[in-house]
């Protein structure tokens, strides 16, 4: 957010300063922080905002930020991304504030540089997977507010030392699992939580595989890519394109399927579906304590989670996409971005009643994130819970690794008595990245 000039002993001065303020055609700054003392964040202000990753991801986050945020900065290693992303804020912001160019926008190839800047409130992260914990810990410890986008952490580790950091900084996270800000998927959660289904038996949820060891072979790194810094706090691989495709594929890369730098389309969806199986389930500050794999050591389905009430949850194609079934004693429930439908119908297209418990309330979860900024409250989808989301995700993908049942400890975060399961918990935090 801009900083506003100290006003004069005249009141003049400052009556001609609030008139022009409100006269402006997008006035970002109404009411000025210094009048209303050091940190304070009016309701009115605009939030200034600087991303970290500047690809497929930022560029439709930038969209949806455009109308109540303003994107001043981001930071990217590769330079093609970054000069996108660059114009593409511009235009939006041109457009937004009606002039023919806005050119309040900064690029950075270290994003370091960038969480100096005392004029940004928060920081959008739209990294890799293996870049989540420790941008979002050095943008908490910079004083910046987070959006961090799903799954939040590439580690179960990971997750904890942005928990700790988020609160000991006093900032506000947002998960992107934005599935949790739709009308859907909330009136499904309702739905379940509030008996519709009867006593929950067992939950399906369909998404993809879990992640691979990295098996490209090398390529020539393009002049414009800074791969050591791409690669960053991970274990190094070798360049390829897959990993970081050139900007003319504006394609989601396939980084995603690598365990060294994501957890496979089991946790890049799983932070989307097991994020909302745990919600409908009530179990977002917990998680599973048991988890069963499938007898065939090459299945990439059939992993069963089994929670400490006796409520069974299974990674599993029910033959609908990706998407969660609630079972219960009564029925059960589809949810998905294609369709929310029930068995009985009647249960999907039931109306709740009135004074039955919701569950939170976001319309839009960019607006809920920086509304909590403000208030101080926390948003739909923090940090504990975006935590133990993405840590179903991580068990997830250790139990189809490991091979074989493990327990889970959902309180102290360790598997009982497996050393070496437990070592898949642990960050492997390249150096001089850290965690603090």
């Amino acid at each position: 957010m801009s900083k506003t000039p100290q006003s004069t002993d005249s009141s003049n001065s400052r009556r001609k300063f609030v008139k022009q303020g409100l006269q402006a055609a997008v006035a970002f700054t109404i009411i000025p922080r210094f009048v209303m003392g050091k940190g304070f964040l009016a309701p009115s202000d605009r939030i200034n905002l600087g991303f970290i990753g500047t690809g497929k991801q930022a560029k439709s986050l930038v969209n949806s930020f455009k109308d109540i945020a303003q994107t001043v900065a981001g930071a990217d290693v590769d330079k093609t991304k970054l000069a996108a992303f660059k114009l593409l804020s511009e235009k939006i912001y041109a457009e937004v504030t009606q002039k023919d160019r806005y050119a309040g926008f900064t690029g950075y190839a270290d994003f370091r540089e960038m969480l100096q800047r005392k004029d940004i409130d928060a920081i959008v992260v739209a990294t890799p997977d293996h870049w989540h914990a420790v941008s979002s810990i050095m943008a908490a410890n910079a004083g910046k507010h987070v959006y961090c986008e799903k799954p939040l952490a590439h580690s179960i580790e990971e997750g904890r030392a942005m928990v700790t950091a988020m609160q000991k900084n006093k900032v506000i996270l947002q998960t992107g699992s934005m599935q949790r800000s739709w009308d859907k998927f909330r009136t499904a959660v309702d739905l379940v939580r509030n008996g519709y289904i009867g006593r929950v038996k067992e939950v399906l949820v369909s998404v993809g595989d879990p992640a691979i060891p990295f098996d490209l072979p090398g390529m020539p790194v393009p002049d414009y890519l800074n791969w050591d810094g791409w690669v960053g706090p991970a274990i190094v691989r070798p360049y390829h394109s897959e990993l970081s495709p050139p900007i003319e594929q504006d394609i989601f890369p396939h980084w995603r399927n690598y365990k060294e730098y994501g957890g496979g389309i089991l946790s890049d969806w799983g932070a989307h579906m097991f994020d909302i199986a745990q919600w409908g389930l009530d179990m977002d500050r917990t998680g599973p304590v048991r988890l069963i794999p499938p007898v065939d050591p090459e299945a990439k389905r059939g992993l069963i989670l089994e929670y400490a009430n006796g409520i069974v949850m299974k990674h599993e194609n029910f033959g609908r996409g990706w998407g969660v079934r609630f079972i219960g004693e009564k029925g059960s429930l589809d949810i998905s971005r294609d369709y929310l439908d029930s068995n009985p119908a009647n249960i999907a297209i039931a109306s709740i009643e009135a004074n039955a418990p919701r569950v939170y309330n976001s319309t839009n979860h960019y607006k809920d994130w920086l509304d909590c900024i403000k208030s101080g409250k926390q948003p739909i989808c923090d940090v504990e819970t975006g935590h133990r989301s993405s840590s179903v995700c991580c068990l997830a993908n250790i139990a189809y690794w490991m091979k074989r049942p493990l327990d889970w400890d959902p309180k102290k975060e360790q598997f009982r008595n497996d050393s070496d399961a437990n070592s898949y918990v642990k960050a492997n935090i390249r150096s001089p990245w850290k965690l603090s």
